[in-house]
């Protein structure tokens, strides 16, 4: 009977057939689909006519989807390149007749301003959203990071006059419970997280070797 005979390729066969709109995500991503919902404080059983807790959270998905730091604090007068403290330096200091601003330059990093009492999810609880169910290898969380836009000048000073520092997509890799900070990377050109071979980083980078 060759009407049942499987071609080799059947995959591409399948791919083939396309018939009208999908509603599935198309869109190769490095992070789980959970470090994307938001966390809403209802119960998993709703009464009957309240709104269900599926439908509330992807509500808040498309609505925080809908919001861009940059632009926010932009909306606020406030410069996101002038966020990161830089080296004094006397000799480009203005004078008081020339700026309505205080001469004095920025000097206290943002972490001094930092309040995380009202933060819905604890810095462990970010970093686990990158497990997903019945997975023991940890992708990363998507987030934005105020970063320089010279990666090589950027490590070698980061308080450098030269520097541009702007909202820039990453993934978060990990998190130093003792020093507060977390370790992140930046995204490619198509919004995913790899390394200098282009493999997936997961488990925060650390390889079976350590």
């Amino acid at each position: 009977v060759t009407t049942f005979k499987m071609p080799e390729d059947f995959g591409s066969v399948l791919d083939k057939q396309v018939i009208g709109p999908t509603t599935e995500n198309l869109i190769k991503s490095d992070f789980p689909v959970q470090s994307f919902q938001p966390k809403v404080q209802i119960p998993f059983q709703r009464l009957p006519g309240q709104c269900p807790r599926k439908i509330e959270v992807e509500r808040m998905r498309r609505l925080y989807l809908t919001f861009d730091i940059a632009e926010l604090l932009a909306s606020e007068g406030i410069d996101s390149n002038q966020l990161m403290p830089r080296h004094h330096d006397p000799d480009n200091m203005p004078a008081i007749e020339e700026k309505k601003d205080p001469v004095f330059p920025i000097y206290l990093p943002l972490k001094v301003f930092d309040n995380d009492e009202y933060d819905c999810r604890t810095p462990e609880e970010w970093i686990s959203l990158g497990l997903e169910p019945g997975s023991h290898e940890r992708k990363p969380v998507p987030g934005k990071a105020l970063l320089p836009t010279d990666d090589v000048l950027g490590h070698e000073d980061p308080k450098s006059q030269k520097l541009i520092y702007k909202w820039i997509d990453v993934g978060v890799l990990d998190y130093d419970k003792e020093t507060g900070l977390y370790l992140v990377h930046k995204t490619d050109k198509n919004g995913l997280v790899r390394d200098e071979e282009g493999r997936p980083i997961l488990n925060g980078g650390i390889t079976a070797e350590g």
